[in-house]
């Protein structure tokens, strides 16, 4: 299929493969193995599979491979692997291209469970990890080293959302021929532009606005073809966080309105920030749409739009917080992000829940701070619904 069409088109039409009755929707399918017309078919198969020919669904499956080839063109990567969850992304990647000895330099204001992955799991294998304050260009040039094998960083930060300087980042990384390794959830793979600005592997949590609907877990890597099935294939293959064909199905048909959706959703956030900026009952309002925000002329730069997730930090603490929280009507309180439900989390006290409170207060979590991800209500209702809850405070 060629790769000049739009984004929109893409998102629909790349990757479609149907069968011999010629469906309109993708099919499903559910099966585990394959099939081989003979036994010299098999042994060929084994020793290299050809486009499109498959072994068993923990190695590839064609509702899989559909979705991972459509993503990878929406990103403009060479090749995608498509995985069970976001975090089987974030820890396949790394995993699969890190070894003992090798010393990784990340962002501190990470997700909850990524800086497990960087605190407690690589360095159990003797991979050294080094923290830096991610808007600060002299750390990370002070931190790499000539055994820096990867770089990882949010494009911007769960929960507080800071704004890393990705071309720069990536010229000092790979200066000290590091690989660049993104979290790109929050900059969405409609705002993104992580790969011309230098990123090598682009990581998505399929979960959140992929699906968008709060229905199944999934999650992909996409990079050059040569880091996707040389280095991380053989990884996930053995290792089985394979993507389910049922939820690449899901994935497949969340893309086809992605772009509609999180550019509502970014319209309506840029919309509830503006509202609420200089509420005197909030300490902040932080939202890289925002030209007050620290970031805000990088955010600018490197995206094509700021994204559906702003954040609320509520003067009078926790208490304050849960009043607010409990009061919304519309909003919900979950976890998730990225939903077409507005989703109110506060951080402090479930997503970034372990951490000791001089690590919370470094990263920005305040015990009033609550993340909220734009869904696509009514931008009028949710502004109300904020209105009210901050009424309750």
């Amino acid at each position: 299929m060629t790769q000049d069409w739009g984004k929109r088109t893409k998102l629909v039409h790349q990757g479609a493969r149907r069968s011999q009755y010629g469906e309109v929707a993708e099919a499903i399918y559910l099966t585990q193995g394959f099939v081989y017309p003979s036994a010299e078919a098999a042994e060929a198969r084994f020793l290299k599979a050809q486009a499109d020919e498959f072994i068993y669904a923990r190695y590839g499956n064609p509702t899989v491979a559909a979705f991972e080839e459509r993503i990878a063109a929406l990103e403009d990567t060479e090749d995608a692997f498509a995985t069970a969850s976001g975090m089987a992304a974030v820890s396949g990647a790394l995993m699969a291209m890190l070894r003992a000895g090798d010393h990784v330099v990340s962002a501190r204001a990470l997700f909850g469970s990524c800086l497990y992955i960087l605190e407690e799991v690589l360095p159990r294998y003797g991979v050294e990890v080094t923290f830096v304050d991610g808007t600060d260009l002299a750390q990370w040039q002070a931190a790499l080293r000539p055994n820096t094998k990867a770089v990882f960083l949010e494009t911007i930060s769960n929960p507080a959302l800071e704004v890393i300087d990705l071309k720069a980042v990536a010229a000092l990384a790979h200066d000290a021929g590091a690989q660049v390794v993104v979290d790109n959830v929050f900059a969405t793979p409609v705002f993104s532009r992580a790969v011309e600005l230098g990123a090598d592997v682009v990581i998505y949590s399929a979960t959140k606005h992929i699906d968008g609907q709060g229905r199944a877990l999934g999650g992909v890597i996409c990079g050059s073809r040569e880091f996707i099935r040389a280095t991380v294939e053989p990884y996930m293959k053995h290792t089985g966080g394979a993507l389910s064909p049922f939820n690449a199905w899901i994935m497949l048909n969340g893309l086809t309105t992605l772009d509609l959706r999180v550019r509502a959703q970014a319209a309506a956030a840029q919309a509830i920030a503006e509202a609420f900026e200089g509420d005197p009952r909030l300490a902040r309002v932080l939202y890289p749409g925002l030209p007050a925000h620290p970031q805000h002329a990088i955010a600018a730069a490197q995206m094509e739009g700021f994204g559906t997730v702003l954040a609320l930090d509520i003067k009078a603490g926790k208490e304050a917080a849960f009043r607010f929280l409990n009061a919304l009507q519309v909003i919900v309180i979950s976890n998730n992000l990225g939903d077409a439900r507005s989703i109110a989390t506060h951080p402090a006290t479930t997503t970034h829940q372990r951490l000791p409170d001089d690590q919370k207060a470094a990263l920005g979590i305040t015990a009033g701070l609550i993340r909220l991800s734009v869904g696509l209500e009514d931008v009028a209702d949710l502004i109300a619904d904020i209105r009210a809850g901050l009424d309750m405070i």
